[in-house]
């Protein structure tokens, strides 16, 4: 790949060309685009890096990219859970518009296979693309069958490889499924996948805790699989079954073979690296046991900053560096006990893995969404911190953008020059989701509606963020969201619900109650 230098983003971002001067060769114009990897984390808190504040954690990969190239000290996912976010990140489309909630791995594919997609356009714009670790997008229909080819899935909505997890590491199926078919898999040990009643004979984490090896808090107690509780029943698939603690050695694998055998290819490529990390249930290599003195979350996040550290390694070794853009950011913010116990409540100490935010995951409050955002590109981005607003949903047209793509998507705002560092403004203003409920920021205030419901969610020991009053905060004032100044700003309380309304539409609080299974 030839090396691209600032230039070349403006002619594509002004007239949507991608052409440059080889220097060898300067009468002789050729093509050439930055390869685009999105390291895309799970349940990873703003605070839960040393970039941004962690003084107990050791991530020296994650903070070596913030500090080599643009930390944001306002970036979004889109949502406070997964689904949703990762919906937003690969449509440009905001969930709530699609109705995206937390699906069970039985659910069928939530996007359209008609939807523009992030991957789409880059396939459109000469791109070889990939998806490998988590999805939780659905896949196939409801009457799938899992020991056949399943159908649509990620190769469907634009992505020409992908080797995957149906939904997340702590619901079944616990397979893993290339381009549609699941791995391993032995016609004679047919798998079945039931969510709402168990198979006869199949042991429970509810009745049979002597062959439990994790215990489960709540919700996690259904069948068990290397002797952990999951959410949902599963019968059969023996051969298939992945090993938890080789998991994240498992996916880094694959992420370092596709990096090798593209990064030789003239046509450039975007890989989704969709680590499972530090979601539940946390079960790190034997050989990060006890390494962060947190415990298993703590643990695992140790080993996801070597999984980063591997990657780049990687890329180094390829001599693609150059010509490379990463971003690295997480679905939503984080979570201590998530429904097994880990001791990440025990033994979390002065950690704050919200760094000074309000919530968490499954809040309306800051650290819902309000996540880690990184970009690095080696030579083309310059080192700094920015306070411009920006979200994964952005992607969409700030990469189409860059690559020279007229492609749209109905949400997502170009924020390339944010992005790469020439610019220090982002979008204006921002919808974000938890659990179907939605507030709105604009500039550096936050409006979230009153919303019926607990203020505590007692069981992960989270505020959700209603409140029988409208609430807001100016959040460069008061990151921690202590004071609500809405009655003492009535007037620019009415314009922001206003401007919320005009945009989300006055039934947002036709909601659904938050269900931890």
């Amino acid at each position: 790949m030839k090396r691209i230098n600032y230039y070349l983003l403006a002619c594509i971002s002004l007239i949507g060309l991608s052409c440059q001067k080889n220097t060898s060769t300067a009468t002789k114009e050729v093509t050439s685009k930055p390869n685009i990897i999105f390291v895309y984390l799970d349940d990873l808190g703003y605070g839960d890096i040393g970039a941004n504040g962690a003084k107990n954690l050791n991530t020296p990969n994650f903070d070596a990219l913030a500090n080599g190239g643009i930390n944001f000290s306002n970036g979004y996912a889109s949502s406070a859970t997964c689904t949703p976010s990762r919906y937003a990140a690969f449509t440009g489309q905001y969930p709530w518009r699609k109705n995206a909630k937390i699906l069970p791995g039985s659910a069928p594919m939530l996007i359209d296979t008609a939807q523009v997609t992030l991957p789409k356009m880059l396939q459109a714009a000469g791109y070889n693309t990939a998806i490998i670790g988590k999805w939780h997008l659905g896949l196939g229909t409801h009457d799938k069958d899992w020991n056949q080819h399943i159908s649509p899935g990620p190769n469907e909505v634009g992505f020409d490889q992908s080797y995957i997890m149906a939904a997340t590491q702590d619901r079944v199926p616990t397979v893993y499924i290339e381009n549609g078919d699941v791995v391993n898999l032995d016609p004679n040990d047919p798998i079945e996948i039931n969510y709402k009643k168990n198979f006869k004979g199949q042991p429970t984490g509810k009745d049979n805790p002597e062959l439990l090896t994790m215990k489960w808090h709540h919700g996690h107690n259904s069948s068990i699989v290397n002797g952990i509780p999951r959410i949902g029943f599963m019968k059969g698939g023996q051969a298939a079954l992945w090993s938890d603690v080789d998991m994240a050695d498992h996916f880094l694998g694959k992420v370092k073979t596709y990096i090798k055998e593209k990064s030789k290819e003239e046509k450039p490529f975007f890989l989704t690296y969709t680590m499972q990390q530090p979601h539940v249930p946390r079960t790190p290599h034997p050989r990060f046991v006890g390494k962060s003195g947190m415990g298993p979350r703590g643990d695992v996040i140790v080993e996801a900053d070597w999984c980063i550290g591997e990657l780049m390694k990687t890329i180094r070794e390829a001599g693609i560096e150059e010509n490379t853009l990463i971003v690295i950011s997480s679905d939503n913010g984080p979570v201590l006990n998530d429904g097994y116990y880990d001791d990440a409540v025990e033994k979390l100490g002065d950690h704050d893995p919200s760094g000074g935010l309000r919530g968490g995951k499954y809040s309306l409050y800051d650290a819902g969404a309000h996540v880690p955002f990184i970009t690095y590109w080696k030579g083309q981005i310059q080192p700094a911190k920015s306070e411009a607003l920006v979200c994964q949903m952005d992607l969409f047209a700030s990469l189409a953008a860059l690559v020279g793509s007229d492609m749209k998507s109905q949400d997502s705002e170009n924020v390339l020059d944010a992005l790469v560092g020439k610019s220090k403004e982002g979008r204006e203003s921002l919808i974000l989701e938890a659990t179907t409920r939605t507030s709105y920021r604009k500039g550096d205030f936050v409006l979230i509606p009153s919303y019926k419901g607990p203020k505590l969610n007692t069981k992960v020991d989270i505020e959700l963020g209603n409140s029988n009053e409208i609430a807001l905060y100016n959040l460069k004032e008061d990151p921690a969201q202590k004071n609500n100044i809405a009655k003492a700003n009535p007037e620019l309380t009415a314009s922001l619900l206003k401007d919320f309304e005009a945009k989300r539409g006055t039934n947002y609080k036709k909601t659904s109650k938050l269900e931890l299974k």
